[in-house]
């Protein structure tokens, strides 16, 4: 059996019963005026964090979502696009598909500003997406791409590519591990399904996406997420996952490399108000301004002595150099 039909298998099975433990979402349920979720949605919340941010989801965008689940973002999804087809839903799995019509059924009885057709499902491959060129504005997935090896990874970030805008965004929410893993367990196609022995360190992560062509990457937020022990995997040391929320816009590549925001920032405490590179940043005395990783390290070059340059966070909300 393949990593791809073990996958497909272990969600067919969370669909006709909903795993509660499949994953572990570090985040909680949003609570926006007037949206309740169903429990069942919330249940089957197959996720290790939160593609939904509000900064994303302005002027009724159109949105797809790859990996429905069990529903819940696709109906945090509409609750910014309230109109028909505004959200795409894409699966591969029948019973998946299935449970979601069914589950969103269900808040719609709940929510009266809610409407099925807000939402249109699609059986379809995150491998070839059943979706037009530079058509989405927002683009999600939700500890679906860490399942997949190499070569299939590669090609999922490039369909979503392909389908986002110019300047569209990919909002992705995946495990991550700085360890080495051993081959058995990096080979174990159901601790791959079930996102954990598939999980990419941050640089690896970072560069299949400019890989891709994304020209500017977001860092949102990193978490604790799961550990892998002696006792119960096959490992002679505690390996321990991660999760991160990342955004990656379909900017160009600069000549100079992409920008990747990781949750820095700089700080002017010179003589003069405000320092200007006289390459589009300017510091404002004694007021920080988030900077990507690639501004930090020209500035570091500066040599200056009244210029701090912190650390990266991994926590990134916008207002940044670029």
């Amino acid at each position: 059996m393949s990593y791809l039909e073990a996958t497909h298998d272990l969600y067919k099975e969370a669909a006709l019963t909903p795993n509660i433990g499949l994953c572990c979402t570090a985040n909680p349920i949003w609570e926006l005026p007037g949206l309740k979720i169903p429990k069942i949605m919330q249940q089957m919340n197959y996720g290790c964090g939160s593609t939904i941010n509000a900064r994303d989801l302005t002027q009724n965008p159109k949105i797809l979502y790859v990996g429905v689940g069990g529903g819940m973002e696709l109906l945090q999804f509409s609750y910014f696009s309230r109109q028909k087809g505004g959200v795409i839903g894409i699966d591969v799995v029948d019973e998946m598909l299935e449970a979601s019509r069914k589950n969103l059924v269900e808040a719609e009885e709940m929510n009266p500003w809610f409407k099925s057709e807000f939402i249109e499902l699609k059986k379809g491959d995150a491998l070839n997406l059943p979706v037009v060129d530079n058509t989405i504005d927002v683009a999600a997935q939700n500890c679906l791409f860490n399942i997949f090896k190499e070569a299939d990874l590669k090609q999922a970030l490039n369909e979503m590519y392909r389908v986002l805008k110019p300047h569209g965004r990919l909002v992705m929410s995946d495990p991550i591990c700085e360890q080495p893993m051993n081959e058995t367990l990096r080979n174990d196609e159901r601790l791959r399904a079930q996102c954990l022995s598939g999980s990419l360190s941050i640089n690896e992560y970072i560069k299949a996406l400019t890989d891709a062509g994304f020209g500017t990457i977001e860092i949102r937020a990193r978490k604790p997420y799961r550990i892998l022990d002696t006792k119960n995997y096959p490992t002679e040391e505690l390996i321990f996952i991660e999760s991160i929320e990342i955004a990656a816009i379909k900017d160009p590549v600069l000549p100079d490399g992409a920008c990747v925001f990781t949750g820095r920032a700089a700080i002017y405490y010179g003589d003069e108000e405000y320092f200007d590179d006289k390459k589009g940043h300017v510091l404002v005395k004694n007021q920080p301004l988030a900077i990507c990783d690639k501004t930090a390290r020209q500035f570091k070059e500066l040599g200056r002595d009244d210029i701090y340059i912190s650390g990266s966070t991994f926590h990134y909300n916008g207002g940044g150099c670029c």
